[in-house]
């Protein structure tokens, strides 16, 4: 498979290259819809001003996607972090259920897909500081504008559930974050990502959120 909807600023820098996943459509389907915005539009807004935003600030950037529609299977987009040995990819999602707020899901134990297993120990051990400071970081850019629901393992998810781990981190051969911005089923929280500044409250705080858990220098 060719590179999927790669930009890349400075790969051969020596600063740290972060994927951005803005999540859906893939082989589990299209993602939820509010009534004013889908997951994949809002994914792919916030995951655009991301990645510029990371961009300006020195970092290198890979996206898995080159345009809001386009299928690419979760093992695909893992695939894609591997190939540019990312230092940290982070998925970007909207829930859909009876709350409200955003949580980061991280794997923390080895999953099974098919006769795939994964993420190693090693990565698993990488991961967990990580994803600690970057839900800190990400929980104190948003406090005041969403709830926090917490850091939570890949397990507490339907998916995680059943393979141990989301399918995108069983593939994954580095760091990994997935993020439900906020519950499109959720007034406040729809119009929030709705709208031109709730998205840029978003990628500003995610952007936090990067370097405080992958720093450009240590």
């Amino acid at each position: 498979m060719g590179l999927v909807g790669l930009i890349l600023c400075g790969f051969l820098s020596p600063f740290p290259i972060v994927c951005i996943d803005p999540g859906h459509p893939s082989e589990v389907g299209r993602g939820t819809s509010g009534k004013r915005i889908t997951e994949i539009r809002a994914a792919w807004l916030v995951a655009t001003d991301l990645a510029d935003r990371l961009k300006a600030d020195g970092y290198a950037v890979v996206l898995t996607k080159k345009s809001e529609d386009q299928l690419v299977k979760n093992p695909d987009r893992a695939k894609i972090a591997n190939r540019f040995h990312a230092s940290l990819m982070v998925r970007l999602h909207c829930d859909a259920n009876d709350g409200s707020g955003f949580a980061v899901f991280y794997p923390d134990r080895v999953g099974k897909y098919g006769q795939k297993k994964g993420p190693s120990r090693r990565v698993l051990k990488l991961t967990q500081p990580i994803a600690r400071k970057f839900h800190e970081a990400l929980a104190g850019e948003l406090q005041g504008e969403l709830a926090d629901n917490g850091l939570k393992s890949d397990a507490e998810t339907a998916v995680g559930s059943r393979y141990g781990a989301l399918i995108g981190s069983i593939y994954s051969e580095v760091p990994t974050v997935l993020v439900e911005m906020v519950n499109l089923k959720n007034a406040k929280d729809e119009s929030f990502i709705s709208s031109v500044e709730g998205r840029m409250v978003m990628a500003k705080a995610l952007l936090k959120a990067i370097e405080s858990s992958v720093p450009l220098r240590n």
